[in-house]
């Protein structure tokens, strides 16, 4: 067996291993934003290349930017919340303004988020992803039932049973299979999906047939970007969050390459991700962070070389000039994506759950940072018009659940542990004076 086949097979398997996630963002923000089939292949086609561009990125390491560990980037689940409420409010444009912005703040700041990260610990993070992923789950809910919910058909039988057999499908797989099946059990269930819906009669093929072999990407294909406070700050705090679960993720990475992270690597992994950004709002794309189902599988097969991750990267880019690829995802029907919507955006909030399980839940206080941030999110997700009569800088900070929510948790983790670790720090200061 040759080294380049070898090489390819290696990357593939990268490109399988993250293709579902990567994959379902652009639809579910596509559908939720209403898209036409022929902008959802581009929206597909676009991400995936920009995948790529992204993934190369951290994979170039140099004085500038790039971690130059095995990781590759997609979108991450943490955005599509908030795209879909700045896409619905403000418009496509919007969405792409606020993401370039939030690239730029954080290829800007990358060497001083050690000091800003100490403002998001387990209970901040935990409760913002949280809250994210519950907001994301009458989206998935719509879908299972055909996505449209004042349409006669919504919610029969036929499209119950397939957003339930996908979703049955998906958790057999996780329970049973083991490897890299495992690792691409919702690609599996969306494939099965739309092969069952198929035989039902529910898969037009138009799209693919319609799509060109090739085509040249257009930057800024939906619009000229637009920037609105209130926008910007909603992805400025996915922004942070991705920050957050990044550096996990390189930590995690180091040690599986026996690397030591320092805190430059750190800085050049961050603006690396800050430049993917960038590039994702320039094209019409998504913010980019680390996926970590990449990292299992660089665990699970012990190639840790960077030239996989290479050609994953070159595989992805070039996925992206090919729109009958693309195409072929559009054709999934709304309730094959439901059924694996639950799955992933299940996930985004058990992960959130899972930050939380960090946290000292036997401090009472912790508990109320918990309660009332999740409490306020969601509370202004349901009654969005409960701050309607606020002035309207004021508004910025409390139009969206997330925001609401995320500088609830913010403020009260200031209030209850940031000013009592002072406060012991000056007793501390204090008694040490009196001893000398």
């Amino acid at each position: 067996m040759s080294k380049w086949f070898k090489l390819f097979s290696l990357g593939l398997q990268h490109v399988l291993a993250m293709y579902a996630g990567a994959v379902v963002v652009p639809l579910i923000v596509a559908g939720a934003v209403g898209l036409t089939p022929q902008q959802t292949a581009y929206l597909v086609a676009i991400d995936l290349l920009t995948c790529g561009l992204a993934t190369l990125l951290q994979v170039w390491k140099n004085k500038v930017f790039g971690i130059g560990l095995p990781v590759v980037l997609g979108c991450t689940f943490t955005a599509v919340g908030p795209m879909i409420s700045i896409g619905t409010k403000f418009g496509m444009g919007a969405i792409y303004g606020s993401i370039i912005v939030s690239g730029l703040i954080v290829f800007l700041l990358a060497p001083l988020f050690g000091k800003i990260i100490r403002f998001f610990p387990p209970v901040v993070t935990g409760s913002v992803v949280t809250i994210i992923g519950i907001s994301l789950i009458p989206v998935a809910i719509t879908d299972m039932g055909g996505g449209d919910a004042s349409a006669e058909t919504f919610g029969d039988l036929g499209n119950l049973a397939l957003a339930f057999g996908v979703l049955v499908l998906i958790l057999l797989l996780n329970r049973f299979a083991t490897g890299f099946l495992r690792s691409i059990s919702v690609l599996v269930g969306l494939v099965v999906g739309t092969f069952a819906a198929y035989l039902m009669g529910k898969v037009d093929f138009s799209s693919v047939r319609e799509a060109s072999a090739f085509h040249i990407v257009k930057p800024f294909y939906f619009g000229t970007p637009e920037f609105h406070p209130s926008a910007i700050l909603i992805m400025t705090l996915v922004a942070i969050v991705s920050v957050v679960e990044s550096t996990g993720v390189f930590v995690a990475l180091g040690k599986i390459c026996d690397k030591e992270i320092a805190p430059a690597d750190l800085t050049r992994g961050y603006r690396a991700e800050g430049l993917a950004s960038v590039l994702g709002g320039i094209f019409n794309a998504f913010p980019y962070t680390t996926f970590s189902q990449n990292v299992g599988l660089v665990q699970m097969t012990k190639v840790k070389t960077r030239d996989v991750i290479v050609m994953a990267g070159a595989l992805l880019v070039l996925l992206g000039f090919l729109p009958k690829v693309a195409a072929a995802t559009t054709i999934i029907p709304s309730p094959v994506l439901g059924g694996a919507m639950i799955a992933l955006f299940g996930m985004v909030m058990s992960s959130g759950i899972k930050m939380l399980s960090d946290v000292d839940l036997s401090n009472h206080e912790n508990l109320l940072i918990i309660a009332i941030s999740v409490g306020i999110g969601m509370g202004v997700s349901v009654m969005p018009s409960l701050f309607g009569k606020l002035p309207e800088n004021l508004q910025v900070l409390a139009d969206s659940g997330i925001v609401a929510g995320s500088i609830t948790a913010v403020l009260l983790n200031i209030l209850f542990n940031m000013t009592r670790r002072s406060k012991k720090a000056g007793t501390a200061a204090e008694a040490r004076q009196e001893v000398a």
